[in-house]
């Protein structure tokens, strides 16, 4: 994937250099209606399909949604990918800001957990002087039990006083062999279900989790890293496809540079795009794909002692908006700002469609996210001297492609400022939400100008657009 993004940055300055300028005194376009002049020569379906398949196999390999709720069917599973494609389609550094939000978070569990508990934890049980009264037995063969599938090498450490001493309990510990990313993917997404008295209780986060692990309440869950890539449904077959489709889309771009043959707006649009998502994959490329179920994770003590879990209660009520808060919840969401929990994904015991991270270095997500918007608009810039119909037209694309590019930069040192602010943010809040929503319609008006833009061109499309590349031309001739 790393390749594929490379290959289209590679070809940048060459679709620039493909499109023909507006200095010369008249321009050439051609109707839509009008009939190809020769057998060599595309439709407008045909480029239409292109980019549409090219867009669908990169948005539907790129996106790796949280596991769903148990009680959930696959119409509500299946329209909520597709919301998740389609804001992909028309936000796409929105998808790396959300990615990047997750594989930071993903790398932190991994580290609180490897850090809690070490590679070899019965070792360094082994090595406290100062729990007297502690004998070591083991165990090859334990029946299955607290959620895990097996457990071949675990140890039962009997104390009698000291370590947890006033409870005065047989307690399992089973050999953690750390984890990794994945593994802190897979808890961030969902991977882990409570279940109290064999009844699902709720979805633990990975705080959570390490907590109740800390506190004895439940067993440390026992799954290897080939475990969780087992449950994902991502195959080398869908991403060989995806990677497939868009190096065929960038050859094509490529030739037809080569033998000066104009493109589209729809192709330009459809690069930038394919380069986003090439980026949102990379960081999810260690996240498991369409989980269905979670890990169980069974609780050992009385249901009296379960306080309140993180997934319980929504809390969209802290959005202000009133009514307009189901539009604003997906681009904070997304955005990273806060992590909200809407009420269907408290009722349904699962992680928000939209959530599954932390607070990690917030300052470098933004950086991130907001340099990808930056990408985004410098590369739709590359229809600056596109053959529009009209004058108006050609300022309305130059002008949304910088606003495009613009937007992301207001919006990080309004952010910024506010993360320097810490807690005299309060006091400027009001400000910050202000210059916050202006950058977010000034994007949002530019990106639909774009669109707008992009289908208005279809009427009349400069001399060329359809002819098609002359493969034979890159054949030596002897």
């Amino acid at each position: 994937m790393i390749l594929s993004l490379c290959t289209i940055f590679f070809c940048v300055p060459f679709v620039c250099a493909s499109l023909q300028s507006l200095n010369d005194t008249c321009i050439y376009t051609l109707d839509v209606s009008d009939p190809a002049s020769s057998n060599n020569s595309r439709t407008l379906w045909s480029i239409i399909l292109s980019c549409g398949w090219t867009l669908f196999a990169c948005t539907w390999t790129a996106v790796h949604p949280n596991i769903p709720g148990i009680d959930e069917g696959k119409v509500a599973i299946t329209s909520r990918r597709l919301f998740i494609m389609v804001m992909a389609l028309i936000a796409p550094e929105l998808m790396i800001t959300w990615a990047t939000r997750q594989f930071f978070s993903a790398r932190a569990a991994a580290k609180d957990f490897n850090d809690r508990f070490s590679a070899q934890p019965t070792k360094g049980y082994s090595e406290r002087r100062d729990i007297p009264g502690m004998t070591t037995t083991s165990h090859r063969h334990i029946p299955e039990g607290s959620g895990s599938q097996s457990a071949p090498n675990t140890r039962r450490l009997t104390m009698a006083h000291g370590f947890f001493a006033s409870k005065r309990e047989s307690r399992l510990v089973t050999e953690f062999e750390g984890w990794t990313v994945t593994h802190g993917f897979f808890a961030w997404m969902g991977g882990f279900m409570l279940y109290v008295n064999d009844e699902p209780r709720g979805t633990l986060t990975p705080d959570d989790l390490l907590q109740f692990v800390d506190e004895g309440s439940v067993d440390m869950p026992v799954i290897s890293e080939a475990e969780v890539e087992d449950r994902s449904k991502g195959d080398g077959l869908s991403k060989g496809f995806a990677i497939l489709q868009l190096v065929w889309f960038v050859v094509q771009l490529f030739t037809r540079y080569v033998q000066n043959l104009p493109i589209t707006l729809l192709e330009i649009d459809t690069l930038a795009i394919a380069a986003m998502t090439c980026i949102s994959s990379s960081l999810w490329w260690k996240k498991p794909k369409d989980v269905r179920c979670p890990y169980i994770v069974h609780w050992k003590g009385s249901a009296d002692q379960l306080s309140r879990l993180t997934y319980d209660k929504a809390d969209l009520d802290r959005l202000w908006g009133g009514r307009l808060r189901g539009l604003i919840y997906p681009f904070i969401s997304l955005m990273g700002i806060e992590p909200l929990i809407s009420p269907r994904a408290a009722s349904s015991r699962r992680v928000p469609s939209l959530g599954g991270y932390g607070k990690y270095y917030a300052g470098i997500v933004i950086l991130i996210g907001c340099s990808s918007g930056i990408v985004f608009g410098g590369i739709h810039c590359l229809g600056w001297n596109y053959l529009f119909q009209t004058y108006t037209q050609h300022m309305l694309w130059r002008a949304a492609s910088l606003g495009i590019a613009g937007a992301p930069i207001l919006l990080f040192l309004d952010l910024e400022y506010g993360i320097w602010l810490g807690r005299n943010v309060r006091e400027y809040r009001y400000f910050i939400i202000t210059f916050a929503t202006i950058s977010s319609l000034i994007y949002i008006t530019a990106r639909v100008t774009l669109i707008l833009l992009m289908l208005l061109s279809f009427r009349s499309l400069p001399l060329g657009v359809y002819d098609t590349v002359v493969w034979t031309q890159f054949i030596p001739h002897f």
